[in-house]
């Protein structure tokens, strides 16, 4: 049986059922000339090594955050099981995604589509990680070490810069940069992809009487665990 996630492939008597992930869904990224002033902006933003760590500048953004991050670690705790990888995970993305200043849900989105949340996720074309990065930017805003997609942080800055770049190229239409980050500029299949799963990742805070005791967990579904 094949889904649209992996497939169930038969093995000999006593090994039951195996599960394999499907291919990353990446298109090909293509490699277009930039503008000196360009190249040396994107090298900057890639280059700016802070750690992801946030910050704010009153304790309600703080609060805001932490029940966004408590909403968000609540849908993605049966793809990253263990909490301190997801907080980090989760924390990271907030943190790149503000960075570039694009919506933190979009972004995941693309990452469900793109990897499925796979740090390790390799495409048939190449494209590397969770943001589904084409090595060769390593090359053209990086220091050329391929290899750095496979590490969180790396992986999730130079997939934000490159779509905030894309984003900015197309005059704010997500739509087309979203192709244009697929390489497949135009086509509605991957953009579309996108915003349905960008809908799972939608957050509206909730209004003050409705919150949670604790800002870290959904109100409507607290787990009573770390999860």
């Amino acid at each position: 049986m094949i889904g649209r996630r992996g497939c169930l492939l038969a093995v000999p008597a006593g090994l039951g059922m195996l599960w394999f992930p499907a291919p990353a869904r990446a298109g090909r990224q293509l490699e277009e000339p930039l503008a000196d002033s360009v190249r040396t902006a994107l090298s900057s933003a890639i280059a700016n090594s802070a750690p992801p760590i946030p910050e704010f500048p009153d304790t309600a953004s703080r609060l805001a955050y932490l029940r966004w991050l408590g909403a968000m670690s609540w849908r993605l705790r049966k793809r990253k099981v263990e909490w301190l990888e997801r907080k980090e995970f989760l924390q990271t993305v907030w943190y790149e995604s503000k960075r570039a200043g694009i919506d933190p849900g979009l972004v995941l989105g693309l990452i469900q589509v793109e990897s499925n949340f796979r740090k390790f996720a390799v495409s048939s074309v190449g494209a590397r990680g969770y943001m589904q990065v084409m090595p060769f930017w390593t090359r053209v805003i990086g220091d050329g070490d391929a290899s750095k997609l496979f590490h969180m942080q790396n992986n999730l800055r130079f997939g934000c810069v490159i779509l905030r770049h894309y984003i900015e190229r197309e005059r704010g239409d997500l739509f087309m940069a979203l192709g244009r980050y697929n390489g497949s500029r135009g086509k509605p299949q991957y953009p579309n992809a996108v915003f349905a799963a960008s809908k799972i990742w939608d957050f509206h805070d909730l209004p003050a009487t409705e919150r949670s005791p604790d800002p870290t967990r959904p109100a409507d579904k607290a787990p009573a665990g770390p999860n």
